[in-house]
């Protein structure tokens, strides 16, 4: 019998605190026929199961299983807040979540009937339409200056990781200014984002009176969000259904992802690396504060073939 934890507050679900090993070491034959030995990421299978039904099969790095589970359901709109679920138990001996609700989730089989595949890694996917309730999201006017966005960069560049000891996974991270709040790693970018929709809304409801945040839990209208991973259109969504206003990454963004971040007026900024980035969109939501001198070099320009491709 699994154990579960008592809920971090009135009215929030009891969570199970599953654990498994992150990275793996295996034996490798190298270029001149070297055998040494390779730490590597885990990717293990994780079925959730929504009172008692089978809903999807999450491929993960295994970190924090029950604020993924949490944040799926929120990011799917499967489920509008914590509250709504009586408690998630995940036992990786059978790799399966079983989440018990309080009262059930309304049409569910309606809901889940129509999936979309995503880019996401490992083949991401979504419940229904992709771009329902995109207009119904109203993000505050939070802005960002080009020092804290630097610190932000720095604060990830400095942070040990999965990723330097294994390689192969995505980071996201929650930020309060330069302040780092939170930082998940899995082998998709889009469970790592979930993993942090998860951990927010099971933190204390600190919203300011009058706040239009849909969400219970942590406000996020002064935070910003870090992803490693591309800017897609499914991140774009689910960071503005987080309520996060900016949105940074060392990669870069797709042609749907600029397009819904425009029709958000979210702040989406890539190729964040050092102290070079590009603001794709709501650039007025960035404070240039004269931190780069201006070069005068012509092949200093900035040109899209001057960034290797990131995934």
């Amino acid at each position: 019998m699994l154990d579960l934890v008592e809920a971090p507050a009135p009215g929030l679900p009891r969570l199970t605190q599953a654990r498994a090993p992150v990275t793996q070491v295996i034996s490798v034959v190298n270029e001149f026929g070297e055998t040494r030995s390779l730490e590597i990421p885990a990717e293990r299978a994780l079925t959730v199961y929504v009172d008692k039904r089978e809903l999807v099969t999450l491929m993960t790095l295994g970190v924090q299983p029950e604020w993924l589970v949490l944040g799926y359901l929120l990011n799917q709109r499967l489920i509008r807040a914590a509250s709504e679920v009586e408690s998630i138990t995940v036992d990786w001996e059978v790799g399966a979540a079983a989440v018990n609700t309080h009262h059930g989730i309304a049409n569910l089989a309606e809901k889940t009937a129509k999936r979309v595949v995503t880019s996401g890694c490992g083949q991401g996917s979504v419940f229904g339409d992709l771009m329902a309730d995109v207009d119904t999201i109203e993000l505050p006017p939070a802005t960002l200056t080009q020092s804290a966005l630097y610190g932000i960069v720095n604060a990830i560049r400095l942070r040990d990781s999965v990723y330097k000891a294994a390689g192969s996974v995505h980071g996201c991270a929650l930020f309060q200014g330069q302040a780092l709040l939170m930082f998940v790693e899995d082998v998709g970018r889009h469970n790592a984002i979930d993993a942090i929709a998860g951990w927010m809304a099971l933190q204390p409801n600190d919203h300011p009176a009058g706040s239009a945040q849909q969400r219970t839990g942590l406000r996020a209208d002064d935070k910003v969000f870090y992803t490693t991973g591309r800017l897609t259109s499914e991140m774009i969504i689910k960071s503005a259904q987080m309520g996060v206003p900016i949105v940074v990454s060392r990669s870069g963004i797709t042609q749907m992802g600029h397009t819904v971040a425009q029709r958000l007026n979210l702040c989406a900024i890539g190729r964040a690396t050092n102290k070079r980035f590009l603001c794709f969109s709501a650039q007025e939501r960035l404070v240039l504060d004269g931190l780069v001198e201006v070069v005068s070099r012509p092949d200093a320009i900035d040109r899209p073939d001057r960034h290797a491709p990131l995934i």
